[in-house]
């Protein structure tokens, strides 16, 4: 049964959804994560590899995720719970929403730390803080910032409040605006790679980044493609879900998801080619994660000409890939408190990202107070091996190896074994037979085994 519009509002345009939700899906680890392991694993080789992958597991799945938050036109857990009701399915199914919801504000929790050391840098940048630093220096400053709670305190803060300030104005009047404004922003990188070709180390950058070498291609380097694949979309919690109900019935689920993937690899591409030249030209070598955006960056911007100004651009950037994630983040849960408890919409933001800060609190502390990791050894085959960590490694851990890959899979089974097909082919609204079918089997069989390998790989089963 079609719903016309949510009661929380719908996008003006299909345009406005694809720009939410590829904000959604363009992140902090589009920035470092993507171009880095592509790099290393291969080049062109793995670009290719990790595009098969986007066919076969996001791509499907991000058209599953959109299907069901279309139809059900309410909150994640409303709508896994109406859809079941409506498929004469058991009521467990709703179980998805949740997992979905608590899976993302979980992420929101400690993401909104990491992104304040992005915000944290803005101002560093601006300020010429790196001006002069050696590798020890910058080095310093950054174990400075992560060991000082009340500093992570008050970006965390600032940080969180941006993201309140966003939801609480509902669709139209807050996340609408915000994401017409920041995704545009977002192709600054555009300029980051105008400037990265004048430093005469854009070439090396290139080959970096796509000069396929398949001797480094292994089975591990297609599980990485895989997980790259289904992570960098945001699938599995709850956010396409939400965006998707907020969703014109008239609008193509096929096209305006091809559109966010191409759009969400080229952001990871462009980054790409934005970054490793200007870390070529400095003569460093290319780090992983925090270290590359924090500590090798601002060195390299330190030393080039015009560093000062491109480096708080970059910065922005960050923060901006950071802030359109992040409010995606929020609302599902915003939208299940309009609903289900009656509060209007800015005292559900409040409360969501009240409750999101108050548990960035153990990630702030991880890195200081509560940086001993806490856990127990397991004994397998007479070699111990120690479960737990950090209240942060255990979070990133818990959401990104278990409840995404597990809210994936089970999107993929409701959608591609339990929903009816009529049902399925009703909301999706191919107009192809052919292509219909191919993305069905798709779903029904690549996907979930991908899935299943993906999970198998992230908790070293395989």
């Amino acid at each position: 049964m079609r719903r016309e519009s949510s009661i929380h509002g719908q996008w003006s345009s299909k345009l406005v959804f694809i720009l939410a939700a590829t904000g959604s899906a363009v992140g902090l680890g589009n920035i470092w994560r993507f171009p880095y392991i592509a790099g290393e694993n291969g080049g062109g080789a793995f670009v290719l590899i990790y595009l098969a992958c986007i066919l076969l597991i996001g791509l499907p799945i991000m058209m599953a995720e959109i299907t069901l938050g279309r139809r059900g036109r309410q909150s994640p857990i409303n709508t896994m719970a109406t859809l079941s009701r409506e498929e004469g399915l058991h009521r467990a199914w709703g179980f998805v929403g949740w997992l979905g919801v608590a899976a993302g504000f979980i992420i929101l929790s400690y993401y909104s730390v990491i992104a304040g050391w992005s915000l944290s840098y803005v101002f560093r940048a601006a300020g010429g803080a790196f001006a002069g630093l050696d590798a020890d220096g910058v080095r310093g400053m950054f174990n400075a910032l992560v060991s000082d709670p009340e500093r992570l305190l008050a970006w965390h803060t600032l940080f969180m409040i941006m993201n309140v300030l966003v939801v609480a104005r509902g669709v139209r009047s807050g996340l609408e605006k915000a994401v017409k404004f920041l995704m545009p922003a977002l192709f600054g990188l555009l300029l980051l790679v105008g400037y990265s070709m004048s430093q005469g180390h854009f070439m090396e950058g290139v080959s970096f980044l796509f000069k396929p070498d398949w001797s480094e291609v292994s089975g591990d380097t297609i599980l990485l493609a895989m997980g790259q694949a289904f992570f960098t979309l945001s699938l599995g919690m709850g956010a396409i879900m939400i965006y998707g109900s907020y969703l014109s019935s008239r609008a193509s689920i096929l096209k305006t998801s091809a559109t966010v993937v191409s759009a969400d690899t080229a952001v990871a591409l462009l980054a790409g080619l934005a970054i490793f030249p200007i870390v070529f030209a400095s003569g460093l070598a290319p780090g992983e994660g925090p270290g590359l955006i924090f500590i090798t960056l601002p060195m390299a911007f330190a030393e080039m000409p015009g560093g000062l100004l491109f480096g708080t651009l970059f910065f922005l950037l960050l923060v901006t890939a950071a802030w359109t994630s992040s409010i995606s983040l929020m609302e599902p849960a915003v939208a299940w408190l309009v609903e289900n408890r009656g509060f209007d919409r800015p005292m559900a933001a409040v409360i969501v990202g009240g409750i999101a800060w108050f548990l960035g609190l153990g990630t702030i502390l991880s890195f200081s107070l509560w940086s001993n990791p806490i856990g127990f050894s397991l004994t397998i085959g007479g070699e111990a091996t120690f479960i737990g960590g950090t209240l942060f490694e255990m979070a990133d851990y818990l959401t990104s190896n278990i409840m995404l890959p597990l809210g994936g899979l089970l999107i993929a089974l409701f959608v591609g074994w339990r929903m009816t097909q009529r049902s399925v082919e009703d909301e999706l609204d191919l107009h192809s037979r052919v292509l219909f079918k191919a993305w069905y089997y798709v779903l029904r069989f690549a996907a979930p085994v991908g899935i299943l390998l993906i999970f198998l790989k992230a908790v070293n089963l395989i």
